[in-house]
């Protein structure tokens, strides 16, 4: 009914992050109800992930490790998210492929780690049931069974050791997300450049507007020292110079003697 009760039901060592738990050993399946947050995912996924445990413990025992049960539990209950999740990772870019013996202890490492750890599982065990064709993961479970073995149940039902079909499936990944990974290289390598060259080119826009202004500030301050300075020499030469001489000589008419026609 709520989060309190639910880690109350499941013991102290279930994970902080998960929300459902499977107990196959008691045919038992605790899971969050309606007061759960959106973290808890689709109820009715949840639920059929939790059943594929315990229909995969019952056809199988203990035999699958870690990562297949929740590889398988992923891929019956038609997890796409997990797909999804795994073509958008960041991962993809800054880490290389595990092998199964690796992809097994990502589960215990912490919520980051777990969810890369769920969606790598979805991929091998989706990558295992294509292997089947038309009848899926049926032929490897019943040799897988009966020899007890996952390397033997390989090798009758695929025709390949644990060691071809780790190289199978990395090879598979590296084909189908291989443009991802290198838009995400790319993107990420932009990023980089971005993160370093944008606050170089901040800086620089403040020093080139700094000298800018430094420049306007010079230029406004010498237009008043010419203007001063002009002013200055006026008033200068206003104070110094003659008052007569400031006004034009009167003309003075100049006499002729009358024209004699005569002479």
């Amino acid at each position: 009914p709520d989060a309190r009760r639910l880690r109350a039901w499941v013991g102290p060592y279930a994970p902080e992050w998960g929300a459902a738990f499977a107990f196959p050993d008691q045919r038992k399946i605790v899971m969050q109800g309606r007061g759960a947050g959106s973290d808890a995912g689709d109820p009715v996924g949840v639920l059929r992930h939790e059943l594929a445990h315990l229909a995969l413990h019952e056809a199988m025992g203990g035999l699958p490790p870690r990562w297949f049960d929740e590889g398988y539990a992923s891929v019956a209950a038609g997890e796409f998210s997990r797909e999804q999740a795994f073509e958008t990772s960041i991962g993809m870019v800054w880490r290389t492929l595990p092998t199964l013996e690796q992809l097994e202890r990502g589960f215990v490492r912490g919520g980051m780690e777990a969810s890369w750890s769920y969606a790598m599982a979805h991929r091998v065990v989706s990558e295992l049931d294509g292997l089947g064709g038309a009848g899926g993961l049926a032929n490897f479970f019943r040799y897988w069974k009966s020899t007890g073995s996952f390397e033997k149940g390989l090798r009758q039902a695929y025709g390949m050791t644990g060691e071809g079909f780790e190289k199978h499936w990395r090879d598979a990944t590296r084909r189908r997300y291989g443009a991802l990974s290198f838009v995400t290289n790319v993107s990420a390598a932009l990023g980089l450049f971005a993160v370093v060259l944008v606050p170089l080119f901040l800086q620089r826009r403040a020093r080139d507007r700094k000298k800018l202004e430094a420049m306007r500030a010079a230029d406004v301050a010498q237009e008043a020292a010419a203007r001063a300075s002009a002013l200055q020499a006026i008033l200068d030469g206003a104070g110094t110079a003659d008052p007569d001489d400031a006004l034009p000589a009167p003309a003075v008419p100049q006499y002729s003697p009358p024209y004699d026609h005569d002479r």
